[in-house]
């Protein structure tokens, strides 16, 4: 899906901007939502490694901050550390907060071949509005 693929490639430059100088762990994030906007983050770190941002949160706090209303459609995660690159709890858990129920994370496998699951298969049952 090309569309994917440009999502992905957002993730994969902006990573490059990641602030890591600790972990050396660079991600970056590109998210989608369901009205066509896309908004990105990177990783960025503190010698306070509590105060760290990952570039998942960067890039809903991104959107947040310029309006997004809508849902996340699609998120792209990306880093040249290592493939399959999963969100941590926390991302997983602030990605739930503005989703819809067909939120889907794509990453990329050993092969550069897009991978795509959904939420729900990586965070079932996550913390929501709702109960």
């Amino acid at each position: 899906m090309e569309q994917d693929k440009d999502l992905l490639n957002k993730a994969k430059i902006v990573s490059e901007n990641a602030y890591a100088p600790y972990s050396k762990f660079k991600v970056g994030a590109a998210i989608e939502y369901e009205n066509g906007n896309i908004y990105t983050g990177c990783n960025v770190e503190n010698a306070s490694y509590g105060l760290s941002i990952c570039a998942e949160r960067n890039a809903v706090s991104n959107a947040v901050s310029s309006g997004e209303k809508s849902k996340i459609k699609t998120v792209a995660i990306y880093s040249p550390n290592q493939k399959k690159c999963m969100p941590c709890g926390a991302c997983r858990q602030w990605i739930a907060e503005f989703s819809s129920d067909n939120t889907r994370i794509i990453l990329e496998d050993d092969d550069n071949k897009i991978i795509s699951m959904t939420l729900e298969e990586i965070f079932p049952n996550a913390f929501s509005i709702e109960g």
